[in-house]
């Protein structure tokens, strides 16, 4: 199974979960979150760069992937990508390496399935 697959159909299985709880607080995060990356004043293209960045320098490869996903679907660039990453490993320092190597990765999956 590739790892794209994989990631996202655990992620859809947990988040099925995590809603059939039906715990307020954790749905109106979920919304939130949601609503955030929306157009506004930023388009969603921008936000979902922005995402990637925080991600990268958070360290959460389970975000990292994601963004990446929807970044994909929303037609970035490789050579947008690598800029986010450029952005990335200089706020956040060389212990963004392992991540970039696995983001780096994870894009190459997602642009092969073309």
């Amino acid at each position: 199974m590739s790892q794209i697959k994989e990631f996202n159909d655990y992620r859809q299985k947990m988040n099925d979960r995590i809603m059939a709880q039906d715990n307020k607080v954790l749905k109106r995060f979920f919304s939130l979150d949601h609503q955030t990356y929306s157009d506004g004043a930023l388009d969603v293209k921008t936000k979902e760069l922005l995402g990637l960045v925080a991600s990268m320098v958070l360290r959460c490869d389970d975000c990292i992937k994601y963004h990446l996903g929807t970044c994909y679907e929303l037609g970035v660039t490789t050579d947008e990508v690598f800029e986010v990453f450029s952005v990335a490993n200089l706020v956040g320092g060389s212990i963004c390496i392992p991540h970039t190597r696995r983001a780096v990765e994870y894009w190459d999956e997602l642009s092969a399935s073309e």
